[in-house]
């Protein structure tokens, strides 16, 4: 009797063990480009990591002891792999690794101190994290301006992934791989020009100037003015010389002298 129930005491056990490791495997939640969202309500710690990094891979387990204790704590612990959600780390302006982020009703802190499970949880437990500085709102990565950084980081690795693929599936050198980038960049920053001053004419439509024309007196009118004075000032002089002349014989006749 007392041997049968020990053997199903090591059943139980052996039942039960696989059930509480996979409980344990999905409190801790993976985020990426789709589902990151979920960090703006509730309280959360996220890691930021690359299966590449050596500290990455020495705090894994850490973190996954960690999140064991997350129900416990009333909190959330996630990660994201930045290598398949590259947009992310621009977002959170990810420029080390790996990198570790509070965050409680959408207000980002990060996390600087010991990384390890005694530290995350007193860290939660006690609300250490109110005494670090948020996240300013302009570099929030709900904001406006760090989507436009997300979106820049996706494009560079497309970019750097199909650079990858020229050159090593389509056997393009180097240099024609990127005078290839170079005059694609040209062609694209001419239609975005275009674009944008096409925008602009339709927006602010140019208007006709409203300034007063002057206008010049035509030439001939001076010209003629000026004639008409020259003739005017000729006959004057002319009548003064024949006043002379009709004076000057009046005098010779009274005196007796003979005209010329």
């Amino acid at each position: 009797m007392a041997t049968l129930s020990v053997v199903s005491t090591i059943l139980a056990l052996l039942v039960l063990s696989p059930i509480s490791h996979a409980r344990t495997q999905a409190q801790l939640v993976e985020l990426d480009e789709d589902s990151w969202q979920q960090l703006l309500e509730g309280e959360w710690m996220v890691e930021f990591f690359a299966p590449w990094c050596p500290a990455c891979k020495a705090l894994g387990p850490i973190w996954k002891d960690f999140s064991d204790w997350s129900k416990d704590l009333g909190v959330k612990v996630a990660h994201i792999d930045v290598t398949a959600s590259p947009g992310l780390s621009g977002r959170f302006m990810v420029t080390a690794l790996p990198t570790i982020y509070h965050v409680k009703d959408g207000v980002f802190r990060q996390y600087r101190g010991s990384r390890d499970k005694e530290s995350f949880i007193n860290f939660v437990e006690e609300k250490k994290w109110q005494t670090l500085e948020s996240v300013s709102s302009w570099k929030a990565p709900q904001s406006i301006q760090m989507s436009l950084v997300a979106q820049f980081f996706k494009l560079s690795m497309a970019v750097r992934g199909l650079h990858t693929t020229l050159v090593d599936y389509y056997g393009i050198p180097y240099w024609g791989s990127y005078i290839l980038f170079a005059l694609g960049t040209v062609v694209v920053g001419a239609l975005l020009g275009l674009l944008i001053v096409f925008i602009i004419d339709a927006v602010f439509p140019t208007q006709a100037s409203s300034l007063p024309s002057r206008r010049k007196r035509p030439k001939v009118e001076d010209d003629g003015h000026k004639s008409d004075g020259g003739h005017d000032s000729e006959g004057s002089n002319k009548s003064e010389e024949e006043e002379d002349d009709i004076v000057d014989d009046t005098g010779r006749a009274e005196r007796g002298q003979p005209r010329s």
